[in-house]
């Protein structure tokens, strides 16, 4: 089931959304999935399902669900993403910002380990093979980047194909 797009005012919404992510408690299962993306932005969908199915396949019942907005780039400020680890969409959830197409895995491993120090995880740009960017067996090599006040680190590898 694709997911249904409204578009909304983004400051009260942001607002919102930080709080109740910040809010939340430290329970995977608990954990809502706030994503914002530009309206004309399709892969941001396609990431945001493979969300749906991960929370799904692994049991969890938080809400996944996507804003629109046309000024991504103030989320991006105000979530406090790097600007050279940007990419196309920029989610909140449980206290944590994970910008672009980071693997569920990954999002769920964040969420149990809670490493201190750290506030949120990137894969920067749009590599071609990570989730929401499918393109049949390719696959561009990236990393997911952990973030935040203690620096940066790199959270997991994901190698190239070798087509």
């Amino acid at each position: 089931m694709k997911p249904t797009v409204k578009n909304v005012t983004r400051k009260p919404v942001f607002a919102l959304a930080l709080m109740l992510s910040a809010a939340s408690g430290g329970a995977v299962q608990a954990a809502d999935v706030t994503m914002f993306r530009s309206p004309s932005c399709g892969c941001c969908l396609e990431w945001l399902e493979h969300m749906r199915e991960y929370w799904t396949a692994a049991g969890e019942t938080g809400e996944v669900k996507p804003v629109s907005t046309p000024d991504m780039q103030s989320v991006k400020w105000r979530a406090g993403v790097p600007a050279d680890l940007s990419s196309c969409h920029t989610t909140l959830i449980d206290g944590y910002v994970i910008e672009g197409h980071v693997p569920a895995a990954d999002v769920a491993r964040l969420l149990k380990q809670r490493p201190e120090g750290v506030r949120g995880l990137a894969v920067a740009g749009m590599p071609i093979g990570s989730p929401g960017m499918e393109y049949g067996d390719r696959q561009q090599a990236y990393d997911v980047v952990a973030f935040g006040p203690a620096g940066r680190t790199v959270w997991s590898s994901y190698p190239a194909s070798g087509s």
